[in-house]
């Protein structure tokens, strides 16, 4: 499993993360949720390695190794100009001396123009091809940052089932969204962080206390001043 313990990050003078503890299994979904600005991102990137200059521990601990085995969808994926979208999924492979696979099957279910240049494509196009070249190489683990932002409702639901059927693969899977429900159907437990710090570990039994804890974590003035405008009955 992935294990985060004690992880501290700061760019310059200014702390961003806070003594993080977390876990990700094998076989299991784990959601991460915040406001803007809590943290997120960077916990993710320190996981995957594109941070190394933190403190604290990040390991897998069957001794596997991180990045050969972990992939990592990010919120805005980067495509080089004039780079087709076939072409980006075949580099991505390539980079890690892995053969390229027949891509008829996974983009029958994404319904990519494979061959025109991805940046023309719109940003749930984009997200697709990011999550098509990890698809293909069959990782033991997933970082998804913001997998469903810019798909439409029919991509969504058919990227939740993936996820599901990779969870039953044994893969894990860590991912972030601001869509609360999509992640309190999908995930097995859900992590709130808020300014750099765990707030708090939710098992699937607590989901339902999630929604008013956050908004009375995030909003508690707005919350009274709301009462205020719009009065209980």
């Amino acid at each position: 499993m992935l294990e985060i313990r004690g992880l501290r990050k700061a760019f310059g003078p200014h702390p961003v993360l806070h003594h993080i503890d977390l876990t990700l299994r094998p076989g299991t979904l784990h959601g991460l949720v915040g406001a803007n600005g809590a943290g997120k991102t960077t916990l993710l990137h320190c996981l995957y390695g594109l941070h190394t200059d933190y403190a604290g521990t990040v390991r897998e601990t069957t001794g596997l190794s991180l990045r050969q085995h972990t992939g990592l969808l990010p919120y805005e994926p980067y495509f080089y100009p004039r780079i087709t979208g076939r072409e980006y999924v075949e580099f991505c492979l390539q980079a890690r001396g892995r053969p390229v696979p027949d891509l008829t099957g996974w983009n029958y279910l994404l319904e990519l123009p494979l061959d025109q240049y991805a940046e023309e494509y719109s940003a749930g196009m984009k997200k697709k091809l990011a999550l098509l070249a990890l698809l293909v190489q069959n990782f033991r683990y997933l970082i998804l940052d913001e997998p469903f932002n810019g798909l439409d409702l029919s991509t969504n639901l058919l990227v939740m089932e993936v996820l599901r059927r990779l969870r039953e693969q044994g893969v894990g899977i860590l991912l972030t969204s601001h869509l609360l429900g999509s992640l309190t159907e999908l995930c097995d437990e859900i992590t709130v962080l808020a300014e750099g710090r765990v707030l708090r570990h939710y098992p699937a039994t607590h989901f339902g206390q999630l929604q008013a804890d956050l908004l009375d974590t995030l909003h508690q003035q707005k919350l009274a001043h709301l009462r205020q405008l719009l009065p209980d009955v």
